[in-house]
C-alpha cells in the first residue's frame, strides 16, 4: 500500500488551519499567474509596436533572435487552421485550473498552476482580442532560441505553460500531491 503524508508540514483538509494555508497557496497560484500575464502581455505590446515588419533582431548571436510572428495554430503553428478550437480549449484550461484551486494546499503546485494559468490566460488574451478576428486571433510570437537549428518561434506563454508543464510532471512523479499531502513508497509486498 501507498501511504500518504503531509508534505511539507501542510494541514489536511480535515484540519483546523486548511483554510488559512489554501487562501495563502491560491493567492501565491494568482501573484505568479499575474506576473507571468503582465510580462506576456507587455512583451507582446512592444514587439508589435517596435519590431513587427522589421527583419529580425539577433540578441545573442547563434542563440537568440527576436522574429514576430503572428502563429493562428497551437504550439509549433500546429493546426493552423483550427483557431477557434485552441480558443474553446485554452478556455477549458483555464476552468479546470481554477477548479482544482479549491483543493490547493502545495506551494509548489501553486507555482507549477500560476505558471500554467498566466500561460494559458496570456495565449488566450490573444486568440480572443487580436487580428484577424474576435476568438480567432493570431497568437504573437517572438522568441526564437537557437535560429540556425529551426527551434520555433514562441513568446513568454508558452514558456510559462512548458514550465508549469515540466514541474507538474515532476510533482507527480515525485508523488506531490495538489491538496499538499506526499504518497510515498511502495507496496509493502515490495
Amino acid at each position: 500500500m501507498r501511504s500518504v503524508q503531509a508534505a511539507g508540514g501542510a494541514p489536511l483538509s480535515g484540519e483546523p488551519d486548511a483554510q488559512p494555508v489554501r487562501a495563502r497557496r491560491i493567492a501565491l497560484l494568482v501573484a505568479v499567474a499575474a506576473v507571468v500575464y503582465v510580462l506576456d502581455v507587455v512583451s507582446k505590446l512592444l514587439v508589435v509596436e517596435f519590431l513587427e515588419h522589421k527583419a529580425p533582431v539577433t540578441v545573442i548571436p547563434g542563440a537568440l533572435v527576436l522574429n514576430v510572428i503572428r502563429n493562428p495554430g497551437a504550439a509549433f503553428s500546429i493546426g493552423t487552421g483550427m483557431t477557434i478550437v485552441f480558443t474553446v480549449i485554452a478556455v477549458g484550461v483555464v476552468v479546470a485550473i481554477l477548479r482544482t484551486a479549491r483543493q490547493l494546499r502545495s506551494l509548489p503546485w501553486a507555482i507549477t498552476l500560476g505558471l500554467l494559468l498566466g500561460g494559458a490566460v496570456g495565449n488566450l488574451t490573444d486568440r480572443i482580442f487580436r487580428s484577424p478576428a474576435p476568438f480567432q486571433g493570431h497568437v504573437v510570437d517572438f522568441l526564437q532560441a537557437f535560429p540556425v537549428t529551426g527551434f520555433p518561434v514562441f513568446n513568454l506563454a508558452d514558456s510559462a505553460i512548458v514550465c508549469g508543464g515540466i514541474l507538474a510532471v515532476l510533482l507527480a512523479w515525485r508523488g506531490f500531491q495538489i491538496d499538499g499531502t506526499r504518497q510515498t513508497g511502495e507496496s509493502a509486498d515490495g
